[in-house]
């Protein structure tokens, strides 16, 4: 997956918005909780990804039928998919002043069938001019009806700045058949 800042501003990838609420008091309580026994910015955003990919289960894997797409509710219901996951990992980075911005990319089986859009996390760590990626949205009992998941030729690219889907493309074109994981 090729990362490629769509904004020249760093500081977009700091903003708030409707879901990418991290000044909402229950992301501002979580991240405060995370960071209390951190001591730099890569042991907080490892804590904040672990805490995500953890507390916070894939609501095809709990059976959970609610529907989250604001941080703040990701993080009160701890229920989400991929994309809610990647929201919220998103604001508790941000809420701790660590650039981070989401992603889409194009996974299926081995075979090719079955495609679907995985949302992750770009993040920039501080003394790094690379975007470094993560996938919260999936912890080791995460599957697709049991196999093994690839990429599927389909380029990624650094997504947006904020969780509105009606944003920049993240991708130089959308899949034709897809569905949501």
């Amino acid at each position: 997956m090729q990362l490629i800042q769509q904004s020249p501003d760093i500081a977009a990838y700091l903003a708030a918005d409707e879901a990418i609420d991290h000044e909402h008091p229950r992301v501002r309580e979580v991240a405060a909780d995370l960071a209390r026994d951190t001591s730099d910015a890569y042991t907080y955003a490892r804590t904040a990804f672990t805490y995500v990919r953890d507390t916070v289960p894939h609501s095809a894997d709990s059976g959970d039928p609610r529907v989250t797409w604001r941080a703040s509710d990701v993080l009160a219901t701890r229920n989400g998919i991929c994309y809610a996951k990647s929201i919220a990992l998103t604001a508790l980075l941000r809420a701790h002043g660590i650039p981070a911005g989401l992603c889409y990319q194009r996974l299926a089986d081995d075979d090719g069938a079955n495609p679907v859009v995985h949302g992750l996390v770009a993040l920039r760590l501080p003394g790094h001019d690379r975007w470094a990626r993560v996938t919260p949205g999936a912890t080791n009992r995460a599957s697709t009806r049991g196999s093994r998941w690839r990429r599927s030729g389909w380029r990624g690219r650094y997504a947006s700045t904020s969780g509105k889907r009606t944003t920049r493309p993240c991708t130089p074109h959308r899949p034709r058949k897809s569905s949501a994981h």
